[in-house]
């Protein structure tokens, strides 16, 4: 299941966006992003970060690992661009849960917070979901969202993602086990 190698070069468009892998020459424009990034909104939200350590090698090493992680089907990482203008706007990530009678995945969001309030986040998301059902032929996604992270819980409901319940202790974040919500959507 999923995609093989030669295609994880997939690329999706939307009205305003492109979605598809990181590639090597994506370096400027991806720290670029990071680097505009506005202060922390709220703590869920990283805001500007060091970026000292992400040199161009650092750079292409990462987006080696991301398409060894698709080969295996472990983990799809895609970069949320601008379609206007190549801009990066953030990632998409969709993990392998299980396979066999599952087709199971978990998918995370980020959208730099300097592009917030525009819509983006809706419309990759509603893109997000359409390659994990179509292309990579999940049949159950899952968001895994923090107990107070209101954007995200009302962002997961925008595209039709329903509550299911809060698993405890259930990632390991910041030095302890954390509860989080469980939002799914099935391919229907």
């Amino acid at each position: 299941m999923g995609l093989n190698a030669e295609q994880f070069d997939y690329i999706s468009e939307t009205e305003r966006l492109v979605i598809r892998p990181l590639k090597k020459d994506d370096y400027e424009n991806w720290l670029n992003a990071f680097e505009n990034r506005f202060p922390s909104q709220h703590r869920n939200d990283k805001g500007k970060m060091d970026m000292t350590e992400c040199t161009p090698d650092w750079f292409h090493h990462l987006v080696d690992r991301h398409q060894e992680l698709a080969r295996t089907d472990a983990v799809y990482v895609f970069g949320v661009f601008r379609k206007e203008d190549g801009t990066h706007l953030g990632m998409i990530d969709i993990a392998t849960l299980a396979r066999a009678d599952f087709q199971w995945a978990s998918f995370g969001y980020t959208i730099h917070n300097q592009y917030w309030r525009k819509g983006y986040g809706k419309e990759a998301v509603n893109e997000a979901l359409l390659i994990a059902f179509e292309q990579l032929k999940f049949h159950r996604i899952e968001a895994h969202i923090n107990m107070d992270n209101i954007s995200s819980m009302k962002l997961a409901e925008s595209v039709g993602m329903e509550f299911e319940c809060v698993r405890k202790g259930f990632i390991h974040e910041n030095d302890e086990w954390t509860d989080h919500l469980v939002y799914y959507k099935n391919f229907n």
